[in-house]
């Protein structure tokens, strides 16, 4: 039965992932996300949690802990690991190969501030890393949730979305959103009409309702049977360059089929709007609050938030600019959304862009307001 409770944001995130129907969680600690492992562990150890046969393993380093998820999702485990900073960037090689191999994998990260470790407390500039991390193709769903109710919406949503279209799936916090306490309805999806994508294992003799041949890039799957028994030989180290473009290919292709229908973005504020701001996140609600404020203020304010920065709301933005006279990116980082809402308009839109960038420090309402009015430069 759905229930108003007043939570810690990583709290908050945890109990998604419970609700979610999630078995298992690898990670290590690294501030501000340690608050989810803390709940998985005493969820592990409680008696629902031993009932449930959840699964906690704290690793020797996020390297381990990474591809210990890996593991858990191969043997049809609907696991996650939760991480930030330079945890995150530890675990890039493991997300890299779970582009490679379409495994769906659930990160929770709670960003922290940059260069190197740098600030434990807040920013956005994991955005980029988020999106095109590894490799840098960029096979991967990002969200980015701008409340606390949010955060266990779409908690429970990148579990479905992973397993669904067998991309790995990150859920963007940060170093505020993971600390804040906050009233948020807690449910269970069953009761929302949410029906949870059912997991299923990769590994040898064992049955499947997905054909993997259809999932997986064609080079690095190869099905052989032994006395009845159908055994799935994967690999994610390729020999040729033939090979090599083949699977770049096969998941391009799977990434667009995918994007059509996962893409999201809100919009806020009035329609036609001279200024469009464009946020993501906690300074998505800031910028909400400032349209409040603003009113009819300045020729009208609207917000455009890409809720997936990945894949980026780019037709959706292009619309939502038509009749603006100008744009101001504002984000908690250097260009890291800017360079996505760059990338979307370029060649599409003449209408000039105003930076707002803070990297690791708050925008607050107020702080838009003012630039909006002209007392404050970006």
């Amino acid at each position: 039965m759905a229930e108003k409770k007043f939570l810690l944001g990583n709290e908050v995130a945890g109990r998604a992932a419970r609700a979610a129907g999630a078995r298992a969680m690898y990670g290590y600690p690294i501030t501000p996300a340690s608050e989810i492992m803390h709940y998985w562990a005493r969820e592990t150890g409680s008696e629902a949690g031993q009932k449930d046969g959840l699964v906690f393993q704290q690793a020797e380093d996020e390297i381990g802990a990474s591809f210990m998820l890996l593991g858990g999702v191969l043997a049809g485990t609907r696991a996650f690991t939760a991480t930030a900073g330079p945890g995150h960037v530890l675990m890039q090689d493991a997300f890299s190969m779970a582009e490679a191999m379409r495994l769906p994998v659930v990160a929770y990260v709670m960003q922290r501030g940059g260069p190197s470790t740098s600030t434990v407390i807040y920013s956005q500039q994991e955005v980029t890393l988020a999106c095109f991390g590894g490799n840098g193709n960029g096979f991967r769903v990002v969200y980015s949730p701008s409340t606390l109710q949010e955060l266990f919406d779409y908690g429970i949503k990148s579990f479905n979305t992973a397993w669904k279209w067998r991309f790995p799936t990150f859920m963007l916090g940060d170093g505020y959103s993971a600390k804040m306490m906050g009233e948020v309805e807690v449910y269970s999806p069953a009761e929302r009409g949410i029906e949870m994508v059912p997991t299923e294992p990769y590994l040898l003799g064992e049955r499947r309702l997905t054909d993997l041949s259809r999932v997986m890039p064609s080079p690095e799957i190869e099905v052989r049977s032994d006395g009845g028994v159908e055994y799935v030989c994967l690999r994610n180290c390729l020999n040729l360059e033939e090979e090599t473009l083949a699977v770049n290919t096969e998941i391009k292709a799977a990434w667009d089929r995918m994007a059509i229908e996962a893409t999201e973005h809100e919009l806020y504020g009035q329609d036609g709007a001279r200024t469009v701001i464009v946020a993501h996140g906690l300074v998505a609600a800031a910028a909400r609050s400032a349209i409040d404020s603003s009113g009819d203020a300045h020729g009208g304010t609207s917000l455009f938030r890409p809720i997936t920065l990945n894949p980026f709301p780019a037709q959706a933005l292009r619309r939502a600019v038509e009749r603006a006279e100008r744009i101001v990116v504002a984000e908690s980082a250097y260009n890291q959304l800017g360079r996505l809402v760059k990338d979307a308009l370029y060649g599409h839109s003449s209408v000039p862009i105003v930076e707002f960038f803070r990297p690791s420090f708050s925008i607050l309402p107020d702080d838009l307001i003012d630039l909006l009015a002209g007392q404050l430069t970006s």
